[in-house]
């Protein structure tokens, strides 16, 4: 499974991409609101940091705004992957600019359905939220479920990329049901290798080589 970071903070970007397990970047208009910065400027620094997709939203909501800003977004950097809402307007955008060879990821997706008229529409990745979904009392593994077996009854190419994700058991979940990426915010990426047996194994093992008097070179 591929692993993305939910988020426009530089500085966690970089600090993740060098431990090797970051495969690309999410962003969307309130966390580029929350880092304070130009909105263009800072995907350009994410696209520079990491060579994978970074998904960069529009925020026109019918289709001639989204194409005109989908234009600019695309110019920014070879691996920008231009986000758009799950509506009629949003596919038709996807449509387009699959044809044309850019990268697409449809986000807002709460049901199979709108997972399967995403693919239909030839998207990159589609986006389902899992938490939102069970913050509303539904099961948001359970869409995950649902839309890896629609995809597979038809061989869809579109990338199910888990979002909305608040700790490592959705990451886990996401795992065993074949979901091809998740993103989630650097907090949650960070607390997937924690363990307290790991602490305590650590903590054991560097009080046994003090007792020993010894050191490495």
């Amino acid at each position: 499974m591929k692993f993305f970071v939910d988020t426009a903070d530089t500085n966690d970007i970089r600090e993740l991409a060098d431990t090797g397990l970051l495969d690309g970047v999410t962003t969307n208009p309130s966390l580029i609101h929350k880092s304070g910065r130009d909105f263009l400027e800072v995907v350009a620094e994410i696209c520079s940091i990491t060579d994978g997709p970074v998904s960069a939203e529009v925020v026109a909501l019918d289709h001639e705004g989204m194409m005109r800003e989908a234009e600019i977004l695309r110019r920014i950097a070879d691996n920008v992957a231009v986000k758009v809402p799950l509506t009629i307007d949003g596919l038709k955008t996807c449509k387009a600019l699959t044809d044309d060879g850019t990268m697409v990821n449809v986000t807002l997706c709460f049901s199979a359905n709108q997972a399967l008229l995403a693919a239909k529409a030839g998207a990159t990745f589609i986006s389902p939220f899992v938490g939102r979904h069970d913050d509303i009392g539904f099961d948001g593994m359970g869409l995950i479920s649902d839309i890896r077996l629609i995809y597979d009854n038809y061989d869809f190419g579109t990338e199910i990329l888990v979002a909305s994700v608040r700790h490592p058991i959705h990451v886990l979940e996401s795992a065993k049901l074949g979901a091809d990426v998740m993103t989630a915010p650097p907090s949650v990426i960070r607390a997937l290798v924690k363990h307290p047996l790991t602490d305590k194994g650590i903590e054991g093992f560097m009080a046994d080589w003090a007792k020993s008097g010894q050191q490495i070179g």
